[in-house]
């Protein structure tokens, strides 16, 4: 390990603690190529140490009040409020994404622990009085004990805070497995919230691969996984997880379509697709990657979007100008580019070629540019596969119906959109598209924190979306009593249900 390479740890009962398992993954910054951290991979026995940690601090502070946990997300949010630039710095120096576009992640995380600040509303229960004669009956949501995150490399701030402030606020004590790709953000997050006051053992970070995975999936200190990331990998959390009897909740692949309706507004459409599919490198899981054009709207479609393409702004993520920075890894940026091959292999008319792009002062950097794929077909690979990349394809089809039917019938069903002035065609696509995030010329519908997260199909696995709501609900557990307090001495046993006399 070079003198000048950072060292990454774990994070365990409060504090900051050197890896032993002797294995690292190296961290890069993408812009410029250069290892810039060595990230430590933990062992199982790491592991469980951390959920030993978090079990300890599970009773005292399943007992807590949920107006004193509600008042450490308070000072959380005005702690990561006060250092959101920092933040979306670590996010950029490790993922590659502008800076302005790391902030917007950062606050959209920042959102949900606004949420959680309304915990002890969130939590209160139900009462029905005189269920029967003289018998109440209650229902309460109690926590589960320690919950487990495995979070992907795209989002290092915001995913992570769409689980553990949800598990937290709700009493549990949680466990997380960033990406090893970009673990900083994570630790920070880790430090900021003990600075608000959380309790040791609360909140642990662990760093490691698939050893890591493994033994939160298998380990019977675990009550509950939440995972986001790929289809394969979210399928094989879920089925292991299940098996092992742990509660789980997968948010998987997606392949986005944005259907483009003839009368829809062009200018609205051509800026919504620039930043819908080349945001973030593409790397995002509500990314539009499939523009569905509708009748004869192809054409001019695809003669606005190539000059916009070809002279988007990719650069390094911390300057200014960027609109677009590099991939997270070379392995990725290969992974995307082959795609990039592939299309031209199946016969797609690549209409702007990023493959060759250099950016000047970092020739070193994980750089792919915008790709625009015209005529592609439901038959191909990159229409069919999530590429998450920067590449855009645009389908041609002659009517609604036909675009209707191209977005049910594909197996992943995260986000879309459609755009168009017309009221009906809006109305008929949101009540019949089976999708679980649906925009009506809005390109990216990631739900606001107070409402829920999530697609349908193989885009999920697990009957809970994240955060909001469905995130109380997943994190807790329903428990209704029914009690009577009898006057006097009764005259025996009932061995009936209970039933309005």
């Amino acid at each position: 390990m070079g003198s000048n390479i950072a060292s990454i740890g774990h994070f365990i009962a409060g504090q900051h603690v050197a890896g032993q398992s002797g294995r690292f993954g190296a961290v890069y910054n993408p812009a410029s190529g250069e290892q810039s951290a060595a990230v430590a991979l933990a062992s199982a026995d790491e592991v469980r140490t951390a959920i030993a940690s978090a079990q300890a601090a599970f009773g005292p502070w399943s007992e807590t009040p949920p107006l004193v946990r509600a008042r450490v997300m308070f000072k959380f949010k005005e702690l990561l409020e006060k250092h959101k630039d920092e933040l979306a710095e670590l996010v950029t120096r490790e993922h590659g994404k502008t800076f302005e576009d790391a902030k917007g992640s950062v606050t959209r995380g920042i959102e949900v622990v606004e949420f959680v600040c309304g915990i002890p509303h969130l939590l209160r229960g139900e009462l029905t009085e005189n269920v029967g004669r003289n018998i109440d009956s209650y229902s309460l949501r109690q926590p589960l004990g320690v919950c487990a995150g495995i979070t992907p490399f795209n989002f290092p701030a915001m995913v992570p805070m769409w689980m553990f402030p949800v598990a937290i606020a709700c009493g549990n004590t949680f466990v997380l497995k960033p990406s090893e790709k970009d673990p900083s953000t994570s630790m920070r997050l880790a430090e900021l919230l003990t600075e608000a006051g959380l309790p040791k053992g609360v909140l642990n970070v662990v760093n490691g691969d698939r050893e890591a995975v493994d033994t939160l999936l298998t380990d019977p200190g675990i009550a509950a996984i939440s995972f986001v990331g790929s289809t394969n990998v979210g399928e094989y959390i879920y089925k292991t997880g299940s098996a092992h009897g742990k509660r789980v909740q997968a948010l998987c692949g997606a392949k986005n379509h944005m259907v483009v309706m003839p009368d829809a507004d062009m200018n609205l459409v051509v800026d919504a697709l620039i930043g819908a599919a080349y945001g973030s490198a593409g790397e995002r899981c509500m990314a539009i990657s499939v523009a569905v054009a509708v009748g004869d709207v192809a054409d001019e479609l695809v003669a606005r979007l190539i000059p916009r393409t070809q002279s988007l702004l990719v650069g390094p993520g911390m300057d200014p100008a960027s609109e677009m920075g590099p991939l997270v890894t070379k392995e990725h940026y290969t992974k995307v580019r082959s795609y990039v091959d592939l299309g031209v292999d199946e016969g797609a008319v690549l209409a702007v070629d990023g493959r060759q792009l250099v950016v000047e002062g970092s020739e070193h950097g994980f750089f792919l540019g915008g790709c625009l794929f015209d005529h592609v077909t439901p038959d191909m690979r990159i229409y069919k596969e999530e590429i998450f990349g920067p590449v855009l394809c645009v389908v041609r089809v002659p009517d609604f119906e036909t675009a209707l039917k191209l977005v049910n019938d594909h197996e992943y069903g995260n986000g879309t959109a459609i755009f168009t002035r017309d009221g009906d065609s809006a109305r008929t696509f949101v009540n019949r598209v089976q999708v679980g995030m649906v925009g009506v010329n809005v390109p990216i519908p990631v739900p606001m924190a107070f409402h829920s997260f999530g697609g349908w199909k193989r885009s999920i696995f697990g009957d809970r979306n994240v955060y909001g709501t469905e995130g109380i609900g997943f994190y807790t557990r329903l428990k209704t009593t029914t009690e009577r307090w009898p006057t006097g001495i009764r005259a025996g046993a009932e061995f009936v249900m209970p039933t309005m006399k």
